[in-house]
């Protein structure tokens, strides 16, 4: 029987580690938002995984949404146009909107997305990544919380995935060309 791990090169960040990176970012936010009206707003889906223990590791009340877009492009590059698919459902203003995602590549679907959130008048708004990949990015954008940087290879759990799958793999790996045709 094939199993999801026998598709893993090699383990980048077991769940040992991934624990630790979410637990040291939870207790920053938590002192940085200290008396702040946090709102946590997760990208769906890659970051469901990543939202789900960054929100129980941080210590201060917080609201929670959710955001589905879809950008276009051609396989494995994004082109940038992006289309909501499952908008927020909480009016920002008054809010301290930190966005959530589980990887910051090219930049192009975040620098939309905060361009379109900003317009909203949250009374601030800033960017929280587990990944972040510079080596990829084609538009001006820093995340203000990374968890670590990533090489510019093909990873794949804790939310992240190929063609849907890999997402529920409790570790990050690197996938194996062969299964991507890399």
């Amino acid at each position: 029987m094939h199993q999801l791990t026998d598709d893993i090169e090699k383990v980048l960040f077991s769940e040992e580690k991934l624990a630790g990176i979410v637990s040291k970012m939870g207790a920053t936010i938590s002192k940085e938002y200290q008396g702040k009206n946090l709102l946590l707003v997760s990208i769906l889906k890659g970051s469901v995984v990543f939202m789900s223990d960054l929100m129980r590791s941080i210590t201060i009340p917080c609201s929670i949404d959710f955001m589905a877009v879809s950008s276009y492009g051609s396989g494995m590059k994004t082109s940038g146009v992006v289309k909501i698919i499952k908008d927020l459902d909480i009016n920002l203003k008054g809010y301290d909107v930190l966005i959530v995602e589980d990887i910051l590549d090219s930049g192009l679907t975040l620098s939309y997305i905060l361009e379109l959130l900003q317009a909203r008048q949250p009374k601030s708004i800033r960017l929280c990544t587990l990944f972040d990949k510079p080596d990829r990015r084609t538009v001006d954008i820093k995340a203000n919380y990374v968890g670590t940087v990533v090489p510019d290879e093909f990873i794949v759990g804790y939310g992240l995935d190929y063609d849907e799958k890999y997402r529920n793999l409790p570790f990050v790996g690197i996938l194996k060309p062969e299964v991507y045709g890399g």
